[in-house]
């Protein structure tokens, strides 16, 4: 995570015509967070959603900003603090690192740098989103999305009667889709079926995951897309999805194991889904030729 260029909620986006609720960006985590909301709720009820799930990031970034020297992660590696001293938020994270690497088979782990210290860089993103998320539904907006740069926590619906509907970028093609994470149901079951999506890759920073085995930077994916329960698993798995380069694909059945499903994009641009994650997205209709 980066310092964020900015505090605070950025101008509302106006919904579209028709549509419920409003959209934030927050600069925050070295990103910015969206927040999609589509309750109609009172205009002072919304701002104190709004507010609480601010107050959650910028909670998440002075604990675990290794570019902050003030954050809990860093005085921690520091050893100015012990663990225990360390507000509580930090252990649960680590617990969840710990769970992550489980599923892994180590290739995701917050002993990432070999030094001896901690770093859960490659999972708070996914549970702050998994936090804010929590606090909306607190303040009855039971319908939202909230995206930390691709690794987001969804409820409820968009509109009534339709699932969310997460596409997913194609590296190998600016502004391309592989295909989309559908948030509804699967045949058989009656409640939300992916609640986190999670996504890695290398268009936007290329390759940027250590391989914790070798500590050289991975290679042989160029994306990955974990969806399942948590939103703070997903994002860890992902992450550890991606150090595997070619060892993932053997690790996509421990995931299913635990309730995840995951997409691997290799380098060679073929695409592993075998639980059938992603949903092919409509043809575009051809262009018409003129007389």
């Amino acid at each position: 995570m980066t310092t964020p260029p900015a505090s605070g909620l950025r101008h509302p986006t106006r919904p579209a015509p028709g549509r419920l609720g409003a959209v934030r960006q927050l600069p925050v985590m070295g990103t910015v967070v969206t927040l999609d909301l589509r309750n109609r709720l009172p205009e002072p009820d919304l701002q104190r959603a709004l507010a609480a799930a601010s107050d959650v990031l910028h909670t998440a970034e002075r604990l675990f900003s290794t570019y902050r020297p003030d954050s809990w992660v860093s005085r921690l590696r520091r050893g100015e603090v012990t663990r225990s001293a360390c507000p509580s938020q930090l252990a649960e994270v680590l617990a969840m690192c710990a769970q992550a690497e489980a599923i892994t088979d180590g290739y995701f782990t917050a002993r990432w740098r070999g030094d001896g210290t901690v770093d859960p860089t490659g999972l708070v993103k996914g549970w702050a989103a998994g936090q804010a998320s929590r606090v909306l539904l607190e303040h009855g907006v039971t319908d939202h999305c909230v995206n930390a740069a691709g690794d987001l926590a969804l409820a409820g619906q968009p509109e009534p009667g339709r699932w969310w509907r997460i596409g997913i970028a194609d590296p190998r093609t600016p502004g391309g889709l592989l295909g989309a994470v559908d948030s509804g149901p699967h045949p058989g079951q009656a409640t939300l079926s992916w609640p986190a999506v999670a996504t890695s890759g290398t268009t936007e920073r290329g390759q940027h995951i250590i391989d914790p085995r070798d500590g050289r930077a991975a290679n042989g994916l160029l994306a990955v897309t974990v969806a399942g329960p948590d939103p703070a698993i997903a994002d860890g798995c992902a992450t550890g999805l991606l150090a595997a380069g070619p060892a993932a694909a053997d690790l996509l059945p421990r995931l299913a194991r635990h309730g995840f499903a995951g997409c691997l994009l290799t380098a060679d641009r073929r695409v592993i889904d075998p639980t059938g994650l992603l949903s092919r997205l409509p043809e575009p209709p051809p262009a018409k030729c003129a007389a």
